[in-house]
């Protein structure tokens, strides 16, 4: 079901008379004690409280609830690193349609199960995402199933939109949005809502370090692939950038980041610290560009993306044990 139109910020208001039937508004925290370690006015979009945990279900409400009576029929496959799976599974459930997602060896075990409570059945193949979206484009010609691409999809950006129209709703004086980059549809929503609205407003991108497909692209204004994408913050995990998000972001975006793996497990930490919230690795990118970033920031209002929060019990283990020592920087100044 790719397409390659733009979206307008009329199309993000169209899809929110779906999304809001169907999910509730998320919050827009204030952190004091954040902004207190940033040295700047610090705001958590908290799309981690989403039933799905994670900010990618407004695009796939949106999305599955356009399908035809006869793509409803046949149903519809996907593949994901996790968040992507579980937006499709839930709309799907909503909507009563039968969902296949095809997913890498190895996959967060958390969004597995999860994406398998929404009734959809979880196929493994490859080694990574690219390698489980290759087989899910096959399967979808060879079978008739409606395809759903995980950023190339005018209808997925129109309803991730939503979250930028309520953070400019709540905060109408936002400077900068920082949003993670993964397939870049939260990304290109930000910029084509945000800027449209007010064309002040800064949005910065951020990526992984040992993933900057997107990042590589945007900085030489051609689609580069890369032969890895090496983090554990698997919602950033993509070797190839798309199409449609990638030619919004070239036209819009302020910035993009890189920020390590360390860096985000950092973040991770100070986010529980600070605000209670437990963020993925994706979700935790944002502050971690922000602490990165933060003396371009000073005296701004900041708006940070918590994408989502579906971390591992094991994962968050791993991150505690490895900085526990020395403690938490952040209590005395430098965090990341």
């Amino acid at each position: 079901m790719q397409g390659t139109n733009l979206v307008t910020l009329n199309d993000v208001y169209r899809a929110r008379r779906v999304v809001s039937k169907y999910l509730p508004r998320t919050l827009l925290m204030a952190s004091p004690a954040l902004s207190k370690r940033l040295g700047f006015e610090a705001y958590v979009k908290c799309e981690n409280t989403l039933p799905t945990g994670a900010f990618k279900v407004r695009g796939g409400v949106n999305l599955v609830s356009r399908l035809s009576k006869e793509q409803k029929r046949m149903g519809v496959i996907t593949a994901s690193t996790g968040n992507h799976g579980q937006s499709v599974a839930y709309a799907a459930s909503v909507f009563g349609v039968r969902t296949i997602v095809g997913m890498a060896e190895g996959a967060n075990p958390i969004k597995v199960e999860a994406i398998r409570s929404f009734g959809a059945s979880v196929e493994f193949h490859g080694s990574d995402f690219d390698e489980a979206r290759v087989w899910a484009e096959k399967e979808a010609e060879n079978k008739g199933y409606t395809y759903i691409h995980t950023a190339n999809e005018p209808m997925l950006i129109a309803g991730v939109g939503t979250i930028y129209l309520e953070i400019m709703e709540d905060l109408p004086d936002v400077d900068v949005i920082i949003v993670p980059i993964g397939g870049g549809t939260s990304a290109a929503a930000a910029c084509i809502v945000a800027k449209t609205i007010n064309p002040k407003v800064k949005v910065i991108g951020v990526q992984a370090e040992k993933a900057p497909a997107v990042y590589l692209s945007w900085k030489n204004k051609r689609m580069i692939e890369t032969k890895s994408a090496e983090t554990f913050a698997e919602g950033l995990a993509t070797r190839v950038p798309f199409k449609l998000t990638l030619s919004t972001l070239n036209r819009m975006i302020d910035d993009i980041i890189l920020v390590t793996d360390e860096e985000i497990e950092r973040a991770i930490l100070i986010l529980l610290e600070t605000t209670h919230q437990l963020a993925e690795g994706a979700g935790a990118a944002s502050t971690a560009a922000a602490f990165k970033i933060r003396e371009k920031l000073q005296g701004k209002k900041v708006v940070l993306v918590l994408s989502g929060g579906n971390l591992t019990l094991k994962n968050l283990n791993t991150i505690f044990k490895a900085h526990s020592h020395p403690p938490l920087a952040g209590s005395s100044g430098d965090v990341v």
